[in-house]
């Protein structure tokens, strides 16, 4: 399944793309997720945390980093398992940086695979609108890391630095979530034709 989303932070491409070549400061804006190991250049184990629908599932394995400073692009791709439930999910994610009058738009292009109990439950919508959530949520992580905050607001503020402190993605939200977005869609819809009668 193939997941696309952009977003905006407000600091200059430079220090955007400084952050996103430290693994373990983007690993901490990630929702869920947690370094567990540094094993060589640009190879890296951890785990991510998620919850699918009625089940919850924290895939550990591998991923590798390549990024290409010219062109301000780099892709991640990972392998995990779920020890405990028996699902595996694999992910490719390519992402890019580009300048804009407020700072610096960031596009991320994911592709995952589920198997397992993870597809059992994961419907193709769901696992679609957790990913939006969690890249949304890692965004606004991801500005909190580079704009300089004093001590009170970072301590309400910072940035999840584990599995534990980020926690699961809710499937609840995520229904009611989705739901509104059905909601919305249905009403604008309605909107449309009632304009072209």
């Amino acid at each position: 399944m193939k997941v696309e989303q952009d977003f905006e932070v407000t600091s200059p491409i430079d220090e955007v793309w400084e952050l996103f070549e430290n693994v373990p400061e983007v690993v901490n804006c990630l929702p869920g997720a947690r370094l567990l190991e540094v094993m060589g250049e640009d190879t890296y184990r951890g785990e991510v945390a998620v919850k699918i629908g009625p089940i919850s599932a924290r895939f550990e394995g591998e991923a590798r980093h390549v990024s290409d400073a010219s062109t301000n692009r780099g892709s991640i791709e990972g392998d995990g398992a779920d020890k405990k439930g028996g699902s595996r999910g694999r992910v490719k994610i390519n992402y890019s940086l580009s300048k804009t009058e407020a700072g610096t738009k960031v596009s991320v292009d994911s592709d995952i695979t589920l198997s397992g109990r993870a597809a059992q439950f994961g419907r193709p919508g769901l696992v679609k609108e957790m990913t939006s959530r969690i890249l949304l949520e890692f965004g606004n992580n991801l500005q909190k890391s580079l704009v300089p905050l004093d001590e009170s607001q970072a301590k309400s503020t910072e940035a999840p630095n584990s599995a534990d402190s980020a926690g699961e993605i809710s499937g609840l939200s995520l229904f009611f979530g989705s739901l509104w977005g059905a909601f919305s869609r249905w009403f604008s819809s309605l909107l449309g034709r009632s304009g072209g009668s």
